[in-house]
């Protein structure tokens, strides 16, 4: 049976260091489970207690799941993998201390921090991208992480490809999941993200499926990714223009991909992720459409 989650990034609790306020995590928490939702992510380290008792206490009280948490790490620099398996170990030793074995590391670059990547979010070529040697250093990493989350916990780590880090584009995607072992690591799949990207998420669902051990939904609006193309909008400008809208305003068909989901026999969650900017728009409200918009596909 497929449940539905949110994550605190869609009341602007993001990895990002940015001007502006997110709501406490006991806000959030009550709004997701008013809007109808049954689990969440952790949100950025800190953003919820960090004590495993207290973060136990805290979910079972909401009657929340835990299913994973974004782990930011700049993987092409060698450098930063042991700090990247260190912070990797650190939450995953915090969900599982918790009670949530089967919660996931979510993966991902350290999105933000390529001026370059940053600046042309949803229009990367290719001589933007990683040379080979880089790549092997960036999947290494990846799977250094996920093998030492493995060895420790015997909790499973997902890659998240994501605008305005290294892996962004189709081909990007693709690459990681050459380079790397398909039973050490798999793909959180992303929807809005690949389509911003310029990617087709339902052509990406079916040719990852076997990889797909985690699903964000979150929608893609091509007018503002065009305007965002005319005006050279950076990653930060274009989701402050609303480039990741409300579910079924954009252009991806989550009608297809919960078909495809349901007749593959996925029984994982849904996590629904509409980021906002701190301070930006009216989350509860964004979130409780979004969970009558699933609704309406039957789940």
């Amino acid at each position: 049976m497929i449940k539905i989650a949110n994550a605190p990034c869609s009341w602007g609790a993001l990895e990002f260091e940015l001007e502006g306020e997110s709501l406490g995590y006991q806000q959030v928490l009550d709004e997701m489970v008013e809007t109808g939702y049954a689990g969440t992510e952790l949100g950025d380290w800190g953003f919820m207690p960090s004590v495993p008792a207290e973060l136990s206490k805290v979910l079972l009280s909401k009657k929340l799941e835990l299913l994973g948490a974004f782990v930011p790490v700049a993987l092409v620099d060698a450098n930063a993998h042991k700090a990247g398996v260190d912070l990797a170990l650190k939450t995953a030793g915090l969900m599982h201390g918790a009670g949530y074995p089967n919660a996931f590391i979510v993966l991902a670059d350290e999105n933000g921090s390529v001026e370059e990547r940053t600046k042309n979010a949803g229009r990367i070529t290719p001589a933007m991208g990683l040379s080979e040697e880089q790549w092997r250093t960036f999947a290494s990493g990846a799977e250094q992480v996920a093998r030492a989350v493995q060895d420790h916990y015997g909790m499973r780590t997902v890659f998240h490809h994501h605008c305005g880090g290294y892996v962004e584009t189709p081909d990007e995607v693709t690459t990681l999941m050459d380079l790397t072992d398909p039973d050490l690591l798999g793909l959180c799949l992303d929807m809005g993200h690949y389509a911003f990207g310029g990617g087709d998420p339902v052509e990406a669902l079916k040719k990852y499926y076997s990889r797909i051990w985690h699903v964000h939904f979150k929608d893609f609006d091509p007018k503002v990714g065009q305007e965002a193309r005319d005006n050279a909008f950076d990653y930060f400008k274009s989701v402050e223009g609303g480039v990741f809208c409300e579910l079924g305003k954009g252009n991806v068909d989550f009608s297809a991909i919960v078909n495809i989901l349901k007749m593959k026999g996925y029984d994982g969650w849904i996590v629904v992720e509409q980021d906002v900017l701190p301070g930006m728009g009216s989350p509860k409200i964004c979130a409780n459409n979004n969970r009558n918009y699933i609704k309406s596909l039957g789940l």
